[in-house]
C-alpha cells in the first residue's frame, strides 16, 4: 500500500507543472525591451491609479498651512470628509495626468533597472545578486523616471489640494506655465531626486533582500513579490517623508505657509524648502502625512511588483513559445 502510494504522489509531482528556476531567473538576459517597457508601463500604472484616493489625503495632510475645512487626523477619516464635502469624484482630481506620466516613466524606469542591475551583478557577484548593483540600478533608474514624473507630479498635486483653482488639467497646465514659466514643472526635480534616489536604493535593496529570503531561487512566485514589496514599499515610504514634505511644497508652492514663513515670490531649492518647513512646523512638520504616505506605498509597491513579474513572465512565456513554434515550422 504504502509503495502505491508513494508511486502515485510520484506521478503527480511528475505531471506537475515544473517552473524552472534557471528559466525564470534568465529571463532579463534574453527579454525583449519591449518585454521589460510593457510590463513596467502596465504595473505603474496600476500602481498609481489603484491608491490615487489616499495619494490625494497625503498631498493634503502635508499641507504646512491647511485651511481649517481641510485639516484630517486619519486617512479613513479625510477620505469621508472630502467625498462628503466635495464629491465623490474629488479624491481622483488629477488621476488623468498621473497616469499619462506612470506609463512611460515606468516602462524606463524597469527597463533601466533590470539592464543595469544585470550588468553590474555580472561584474560584481558573476551574476549573483548584489546589493550595491541593486541599489545603483534603481538609482539611475531614478534619474529617468522622475525627468518624465515630474511635471505630471506638479499638476496632480496641485489640483489635488483642497480649494484647487485649477478647472481642469488643462486649465492647471496653461496657468503655471504663464504665471511661472515651463520652469515650475522641473522646480522640485532636485528635490525629487534627492528624495527619490535613496528611495528607490532602499526600496530595491530592500525587495532583493526580501526575495533572497523567501525566494532564494527566484522562481515565479506571486505571493512572495506582493510581500517584498510591501516590504520595501513601507521601509522607503518611512525613511524619506521629510524629503517627500520638502517636494510638496515645492510642488503646491502653498500660498498661506509661504506668507505665513515671509517667503516672497516662489520657493525653489531643496535647502530653501527645509528651511521654511522647519521655520514652519519644526521637526514633526518633516514627518507631517507619514501615515497616509506608508498606508499608500506598501500595497501600491505591492501591486507594482507583481505585476510587474507576472507581465514580464507572462510575455516572456509567450515570446519563447513563439520561437518554439516558428523554429518547429520553419524548414531546416
Amino acid at each position: 500500500m504504502e509503495l502505491r502510494t508513494d508511486a502515485v504522489l510520484a506521478s503527480l509531482e511528475m505531471s506537475e507543472p515544473v517552473i524552472n528556476d534557471e528559466d525564470y531567473e534568465s529571463l532579463p538576459a534574453h527579454a525583449s525591451l519591449g518585454t521589460h517597457m510593457t510590463a513596467g508601463a502596465v504595473a505603474g500604472i496600476l500602481e498609481h491609479t489603484v491608491m490615487y484616493p489616499v495619494d490625494s489625503v497625503k498631498t493634503r495632510m502635508q499641507s504646512l498651512q491647511p485651511d481649517p475645512k481641510a485639516q484630517y487626523r486619519s486617512v479613513y477619516g479625510a477620505l469621508k470628509r472630502i467625498v462628503r464635502t466635495e464629491g465623490l469624484l474629488r479624491p481622483l482630481r488629477g488621476l488623468n495626468i498621473t497616469v499619462l506620466g506612470a506609463g512611460p516613466a515606468h516602462a524606463l524606469y524597469f527597463a533601466c533597472y533590470e539592464r543595469i542591475k544585470r550588468s553590474l551583478s555580472d561584474v560584481i557577484q558573476n551574476g549573483g545578486n548584489s546589493h550595491i548593483a541593486n541599489g545603483v540600478a534603481g538609482s539611475v533608474a531614478t534619474v529617468l523616471h522622475d525627468a518624465v514624473m515630474n511635471p505630471a507630479e506638479v499638476v496632480k498635486q496641485r489640483m489635488q489640494m483642497y480649494n484647487s483653482p485649477y478647472r481642469s488639467l488643462y486649465d492647471c497646465v496653461l496657468m503655471v506655465s504663464r504665471k511661472e514659466g515651463l520652469a515650475a514643472f522641473y522646480r522640485s526635480y532636485s528635490t525629487q531626486l534627492t528624495m527619490n534616489i535613496p528611495f528607490q536604493a532602499v526600496h530595491f535593496i530592500t525587495y532583493e533582500f526580501m526575495q533572497e529570503h523567501f525566494n532564494p531561487h527566484r522562481q515565479y512566485r506571486p505571493e512572495t513579490h506582493i510581500i517584498s514589496g510591501a516590504a520595501a514599499g513601507a521601509v522607503s515610504a518611512a525613511v524619506t517623508t521629510p524629503l517627500d514634505v520638502c517636494k510638496t511644497l515645492l510642488n503646491t508652492q502653498e500660498n498661506v505657509a509661504l506668507s505665513s514663513a515671509h517667503v516672497s515670490g516662489h520657493l525653489s531649492g531643496m535647502v530653501n524648502a527645509l528651511r521654511t518647513v522647519y521655520r514652519l512646523g519644526g521637526v514633526p512638520a518633516f514627518f507631517k502625512g507619514i501615515q497616509a504616505r506608508v498606508i499608500y506605498q506598501m500595497p501600491s509597491t505591492a501591486i507594482a511588483w507583481s505585476v510587474y513579474e507576472f507581465f514580464k513572465y507572462f510575455l516572456t512565456q509567450h515570446e519563447t513559445h513563439v520561437q518554439e513554434v516558428s523554429h518547429k515550422t520553419s524548414p531546416t
